[in-house]
């Protein structure tokens, strides 16, 4: 059986305009499927090199298949269950600079180079107070970019139109913000110059970006069915969900740049971001956190199975269109389609969600997730949001630690742990409830300062732990 390369597969080839930092399964099925969309469909003509931004990486695995690889994406699309795939062909090479750094800076040389995308992981955009200019390579990622970009500054002579586009995924707030913040502190301690730090303030985009689509990786357990399916050796199989979102804060020049909107990409340009992370926190995020506690007190394991359970599934569809959507300010159309896109991706029944996979510190995330929206339902509507509320006194019997007699396997911080051990141990429920509420190290506020919400959730635990969640949950549908 042939390996897959570009000898034994029909490929375009592109100019390289792109410089991307991280081989990794995300990036190649996300932005580089973006990639190879654009290409295939807008006339982009962007050819990606690939940089190593760790020692050990896949670059070596990447060039022995000329950059291709077999994308499978999996799950329900337009309300089908549906599983595509695809060979992406936008990568030109990949690059080891710790195998060869004079390859890695010829990069800065290229004229046609526009683009930057990282994916280095969280931990990736950071200081390093021991990086220097002349180290080969620098330790960190910030590092070497900003070598690249003082040797492009220096080949093309300041040229304004040779500044760069510069997107990151990494998950961090303000990930675009950040990064410059580093490249310019590294450009005072490496003495790089004002002209430097000029060029790089006007004429370089650092694009903040939010990006979203689940990428379980490499399906090494069903590799031997994929390859016989194939009829080809792919070691870089991806497989990702149907779902896809690049949210990216910048000028509209560089949305002028990036024809997303022919090929039909989920990729949305705006000059606030802050509004779509908010989003994706409160419904998303905020849902799962939600999600939790009810369903798996009420006997299930699985994300999917919740949706696919007419109690529990209407329990949380209700809680994201009448108590969550209300307290954002994106317009109605825009939250019920990615609402319904949460939905259809809970429901994939390419992943098994495990509920208790999300339960980890689950106090922090109701705080931060769903905590946002009751407050702000409060203040919009005058009344409480009685499903996120029943909710939180779900969470409180979760940390009882006990469903039907077989223990949860717990896990947060012991300081969270303790606490509840010792609440159940010695008080009743609305004693329980009370002092979670009033607990400053949870929320940041004492909660029963809202008249009647100590009593609303009270109500809901002691239907919780005297009945069960099933009885419990059923009545409260029916209210």
């Amino acid at each position: 059986m042939n390996a897959l390369n570009r000898s034994t597969f029909q490929a375009d080839s592109y100019t390289e305009r792109i410089l991307q930092f991280g081989e990794g399964n995300f990036l190649r099925a996300f932005a580089n499927w973006m990639i190879h969309e654009m290409n295939h469909h807008a006339n982009f003509d962007a050819g990606t090199v690939v940089v190593q931004p760790i020692a050990n990486g896949l670059i070596k695995t990447l060039n022995d298949q000329d950059g291709l690889y077999t994308l499978y994406m999996n799950g329900i699309k337009n309300g089908k269950v549906l599983s595509e795939r695809k060979v992406v062909d936008c990568i030109k090479r990949g690059i080891n600079p710790y195998e060869d750094y004079d390859a890695y800076l010829a990069n800065a040389e290229n004229p046609n180079l526009r683009f930057v995308i990282s994916n280095t992981t969280e931990a990736g955009i950071c200081y390093n107070p021991k990086d220097k200019l002349e180290d080969a390579p620098q330790a960190s990622f910030p590092g070497k970019l900003t070598a690249l970009l003082f040797k492009r500054f220096h080949f093309f002579y300041g040229a304004s139109e040779k500044g760069m586009i510069v997107m990151p995924c990494e998950l961090i707030d303000r990930n675009g913000d950040n990064l410059k913040k580093i490249v310019l502190q590294y450009a005072i301690d490496w003495n790089l110059g004002k002209d430097f730090i000029s060029w790089i303030n006007n004429n370089n985009i650092f694009c903040n970006t939010l990006v979203d689509r689940i990428v379980p990786g490499y399906p090494r357990d069903k590799m031997d069915t994929i390859t016989k399916e194939l009829g080809y050796i792919d070691n870089l199989v991806v497989e990702g969900e149907q779902f896809h979102l690049w949210v990216i804060e910048a000028p509209d020049s560089v949305k002028n740049e990036i024809p997303a909107k022919p090929c039909g990409l989920n990729i949305v340009f705006t000059n606030n971001m802050e509004p779509y992370r908010t989003r994706k926190v409160r419904i998303l995020n905020g849902a799962h956190t939600s999600l939790v506690p009810v369903s798996y007190l009420y006997g299930i394991d699985k994300v999917r199975e919740s949706l696919e359970d007419e109690v529990v599934g209407k329990f949380i569809k209700d809680a994201i269109f009448e108590e969550i959507c209300p307290t954002l300010d994106l317009p109605e159309q825009e939250l019920i389609q990615f609402s319904n896109a949460v939905l259809e991706r809970f429901r994939n029944p390419y992943l098994e969600h495990d509920l208790l996979s999300i339960s980890l510190n689950s106090i922090s995330k109701y705080k931060t997730r769903v905590l946002p929206s009751v407050l702000e339902y409060i203040k919009r509507e005058n009344a409480f949001p009685k499903r996120l509320l029943f909710s939180l006194a779900a969470l409180i019997a979760f940390y009882d630690g006990d469903r039907n007699g077989v223990n949860i396997p717990l896990k947060d911080d012991q300081s969270v742990l303790d606490f509840f051990a010792a609440q159940w141990r010695a008080s009743d429920v609305k004693a329980v409830t009370k002092a979670t509420l009033q607990n400053l190290e949870f929320w940041g506020i004492d909660l029963t300062q809202f008249s009647g919400l100590l009593e609303e959730v009270t109500t809901s635990l002691k239907a919780i732990t005297k009945n069960g969640m099933k009885e419990a949950l059923n009545d409260f549908i029916k209210c």
